[in-house]
């Protein structure tokens, strides 16, 4: 039982006015006496104290003794400091024991400090008095916290380490939550840079049902940073130059903290020679100069520039660089069209597509350069006001069609190679720079082609003949059929009308049939020439003798008929029929009778009797 306390100033001083018995239980347990004392059994002895010492006796307890309630936090003094525990007086009958686990967070306790604590039971089976500093502090830093969040005052936090999404912060001993994106107004990829420091920061949300509470530290500098800003949008003016840093960094663009106040230098802005990505010319947290090109009418949105600052290329390109000369420079931008070189720091000269070779076929500057070459141009054109350059690389050879004449004369035989084609013709390349064009009627004697597609492929070899030669033009008329004999003219002979021929049927049409004799010579039989002997049409797949009965040679037609071979042999049976018929009237004499029944036996032979 831990030992009561007294008072003997207090004690002499009531000890004159008051007999002992009641001193006794007013010392013994004063708050006790204050709700148990019966006034009424105790009449004889109220008369004797007059209400001035009874007034000044309650004051004496009041003072001196604090009322012990379950879950007040009130002050104490460290009196004393154990291994283990450290003694706080906090005026009551006896002192409280509090274990120094809970002082943790101050190795410096020492006796005579003031600390809050909790009285948790006023006695416990020892009659000892129960404090906790722990449950104190939470108390009162709940209290603190909730005072700060209304009243929106700035409160010191210790960061003590990361967690999903943010850090944990300790505010007047409770654990609060800081999201990332409230740590600062840029980005940050360093979070343990922050972890075991103290910061302020304003407490923006308090959840009581959870005992959540959540800090920020941005919401205090973009508190500065809004009082900069306008002061800042106040000054600005075209031209102006300002240091900045460099914020974020995109594929378009750099985002430069001018100190309150974002602006964007657009990629085309950074340099004067071409980039692939700003991070090429600057870094993150970089402070450098940048000049303001334009703004809005708000100033929200600011333009700014960083290759500005720096006197332009074509100023500084010499004035010994006139149309004619030779160039060199590093190919940085290809496009269909052509490819864009660099012939100084951010000069640059386009070589059109046109003017990479001397060939007139369609072709894409891939073709003939890659990004990152280095080459030798000439200077085609040349505007210095309007900064253009137009250069040229087939120039540097020699125009291939210069001695055409003596390289590729009419009638002459060569061997090309098909680049493209047209539902017209075949483009085919001599050497470089010269292409020759055959149509496609000149492509086979015989075949009948719809699309050249079908004679040939893209990179094959054709012999050619040069046909037509148009210098002034730039074109030349090949023929490929004309390196090889024209067939239809021993086809003419072959093929003649009246000729017979084996031929197979491999197609019929709705007006006839088409007949194969060989690989060059297909012909048309019309409906009524496919009839048989037997009266049968002809089928398709059979193979019969037909008579050739139409050759055109130059549009290539062939007309034949089967009918016609036994209709033939009919026509020479009548024939001779007849002759024999006269040539017996001359020596038997015969009656009209019986050249009668001669031509009737004939005609039942020709009907198959």
């Amino acid at each position: 039982m831990a030992e009561e306390k007294t008072n003997p100033a207090e004690v002499e001083a009531t000890e004159a006015t008051v007999e002992t018995p009641v001193v006794s239980q007013a010392q013994a347990n004063p708050e006790q006496f204050l709700k148990d004392f019966n006034w009424h059994n105790y009449e004889e002895g109220i008369d004797q104290v007059d209400d001035q010492k009874l007034l000044e006796f309650e004051k004496l307890v009041k003072e001196n003794f604090v009322d012990t309630l379950d879950d007040e936090v009130v002050e104490g003094t460290v009196i004393h400091i154990t291994d283990r525990d450290a003694i706080i007086d906090i005026n009551a009958k006896s002192e409280g024991v509090v274990s120094l686990n809970e002082f943790r967070y101050n190795p410096d306790l020492k006796v005579g400090d003031k600390v809050e604590v909790l009285i948790d039971v006023r006695e416990d089976a020892t009659g000892q008095l129960v404090l906790s500093h722990r449950k104190a502090r939470v108390i009162k830093a709940w209290d603190r916290v909730n005072a700060a969040h209304d009243k929106g005052e700035i409160v010191n936090g210790f960061v003590k380490c990361r967690t999903k999404g943010g850090m944990i912060v300790d505010v007047f001993g409770i654990e609060a939550f800081l999201p990332g994106s409230q740590i600062d107004v840029k980005p940050i990829r360093d979070y343990d840079q922050y972890v075991n420091k103290t910061m302020e920061f304003k407490v923006v949300k308090i959840n009581h049902e959870f005992k959540n509470i959540v800090v920020s530290h941005k919401a205090l500098i973009e508190a500065d940073i809004e009082e900069q800003k306008k002061e800042i949008i106040g000054q600005l003016e075209k031209g102006q130059v300002l240091e900045g840093v460099v914020k974020n960094i995109t594929s378009y663009g750099v985002f430069i903290d001018l100190g309150g106040v974002d602006g964007l230098i657009h990629i085309t802005d950074l340099s004067w020679s071409r980039i692939n990505h700003p991070n090429e010319i600057v870094e993150l947290d970089q402070k450098l100069n940048v000049v303001i090109l334009d703004f809005d009418e708000d100033k929200s949105r600011i333009q700014l520039g960083l290759k500005q600052l720096n006197k332009h290329p074509w100023d500084a390109l010499g004035e010994e660089v006139k149309v004619g000369d030779k160039v060199k420079g590093k190919v940085v931008v290809i496009a269909d069209y052509g490819a864009f070189v660099e012939v100084a720091d951010g000069v640059e000269g386009l070589v059109h597509v046109s003017e990479m070779s001397w060939s007139t076929h369609l072709r894409s500057a891939q073709d003939f350069v890659s990004v990152g070459d280095e080459i030798e141009a000439v200077v085609l054109t040349l505007d210095r006001e309007e900064r253009k350059m137009s250069l040229g690389i087939k120039q540097l050879t020699p125009d291939p069609w210069t001695d055409i004449t003596g390289k590729y004369p009419v009638g002459s035989k060569h061997v090309g190679i098909v680049r493209n084609f047209t539902n017209f013709g075949v483009f085919v390349e001599l050497e470089e720079g010269i292409d020759g064009l055959i149509y496609i009627s000149d492509l086979s004697w015989t075949k009948k082609i719809k699309h050249p597609s079908e004679f040939c492929a893209v990179g094959d070899k054709l012999d050619v003949v040069v046909l037509e030669l148009d210098v002034e033009g730039r074109k030349l008329s090949l023929g490929h059929k004309q390196t090889t004999a024209n067939p239809w003219d021993k086809y003419e002979t072959d093929f003649a009308v009246d000729t017979n021929h084996q031929g197979e049927v491999i197609e019929l049409v709705d007006k006839g049939a088409t007949v194969k004799f060989n690989e060059d010579i297909l012909a048309f039989v019309p409906t009524r020439h496919l009839e048989k002997e037997d009266g049968k049409k002809l089928a398709k797949g059979e193979t019969v003798e037909f008579k050739i009965i139409e050759f055109n040679k130059e549009f290539k037609r062939v007309v034949a008929s089967h009918t016609a071979i036994f209709k033939e042999e009919e026509a020479k049976i009548v024939k001779a029929a007849v002759k024999k018929a006269e040539a017996a009237a001359d020596e038997a004499k015969p009656t009209f009778g019986d050249a009668n029944d001669v031509l009737q036996a004939l005609k039942d032979k020709m009907d198959g009797k």
